[in-house]
This record gives structure tokens, C-alpha cells and sequence, in this order.
């Protein structure tokens, strides 16, 4: 559809390889407030065709998927530091329209008043094997059930947090992907964002 793309968790991502890499205990507000003002995230569209993650000019798409890192971010991102900074940056991103913005709290905290928002949803083992896939695919051989206990845990932290909690938005439509190809989802997707963009 020629809108910009942002993957919100890629940026919390960014920020706990950040931490990670240069020793910032997320617990010490004076630490993640520092390290925050020397953090720049920024996407760029790759020789593949797809978005891909800087972080302070350096391209970490691979580095963050990790599993160092996917056991780090959740409680990275529920300091509402980070979170605020995020939003703010997200926000900013998203002020000249055009965009298509995937996240935890993007119908519910950065932009309540999207003309769409869809919650994408499937079972922990189809989203289990298809991270194990992607991992895979990077070079990457990690035991499905790791996978599955952290996808677990983050989805617990994610939606108990006082933070921005991961819930579905009000007015979002709800898709269920665990049966249906990606090909399946991009068509009702599209389907729903063009029914909106003719009636406008």
C-alpha cells in the first residue's frame, strides 16, 4: 500500500541489546536515563524489501531477535522511562500519517484513534514454531519449548504490567492467524484498510 512500516518491539528490542551490550541495570533510573539520551533507533527499508532496525546508525535486525535478547526485553519494557521515550518516538514517526505501526499498545496507548486497528492473535505453538523458524532461517537452532516458555512469560509480563498492559484495543478487529497463511492474513488486512480508505 506504500505505507512506511515501524515495529514497535524491535525498537523495546533495540533497547535491551543497548542495556545488554553496555551493562544498563533497567532497575537504576539514573543508568536508563543516561543510556536513553544516547540511543537513536530508526528503520530503513533493506535490499530484501523489508523494514529493517538501526540502532544508533548500525543495522541490529539480526542481533535482536536473539534469544539474549528476547529474554530481556520484557522487563525492559515495562519501565515506564522507556516506555514514555518510546511512545514519544513512536508518535513522531507516525505524525505525517502514512503508516502502519505493529505493537503491544499501539491501538491502546500510541495511537487510540488509528482509522484501524487489528489484533493479531494465534496459539502459543504456531507462534512458537514459527519464531523457531525465523531463528532457524538466521542460523539459529533453539528447542521449541525455550521458545514456547518465552513467549509465555513475555505475553504474562506483557499483560500484567502496570505500564501500558497488552490488551486489545477497543473498536480493533480481531484475526486469529494460527490456520491461515500469510497470504490469507495480508488480504483481509488490506481489505479492511481499503473498505476504510474508499468510504473516507
Amino acid at each position: 500500500m506504500g505505507y512506511a512500516y515501524v515495529d514497535s518491539g524491535a525498537m523495546y528490542r533495540s533497547v535491551a541489546l543497548y542495556f545488554l551490550d553496555h551493562g544498563i541495570d533497567h532497575l537504576n533510573s539514573e543508568q536508563v536515563n543516561t543510556a536513553l539520551e544516547k540511543i537513536d533507533i530508526g528503520f530503513q527499508v533493506g535490499t530484501n524489501g523489508r523494514s529493517e532496525t538501526f540502532l544508533n546508525g548500525k543495522n541490529v535486525e539480526g542481533s535482536i531477535r536473539d534469544m539474549r535478547v528476547s529474554d530481556h526485553v520484557s522487563k525492559v519494557s515495562t519501565v515506564p522511562a522507556i516506555r514514555r521515550a518510546m511512545v514519544a518516538l513512536q508518535r513522531k514517526m507516525g505524525s505525517d500519517r502514512g503508516i502502519v505501526m505493529d505493537g503491544r499498545d499501539i491501538g491502546t496507548v500510541v495511537y487510540p484513534d488509528a482509522e484501524l486497528k487489528i489484533f493479531l492473535t494465534a496459539s502459543l505453538e504456531v507462534r512458537a514454531k514459527r519464531r523457531q523458524a525465523e531463528l532457524a532461517a538466521s542460523g539459529k537452532d533453539v528447542v521449541l519449548g525455550d521458545i514456547e516458555s518465552n513467549l509465555s512469560d513475555r505475553d504474562h509480563a506483557d499483560s500484567t504490567r502496570a505500564e501500558s498492559p497488552l490488551k486489545k484495543a477497543e473498536g480493533a478487529v480481531e484475526i486469529d492467524t494460527s490456520d491461515i497463511t500469510i497470504e490469507q492474513q495480508v488480504s483481509q488486512v488490506v481489505g479492511l484498510a481499503n473498505k476504510i480508505i474508499a468510504s473516507a
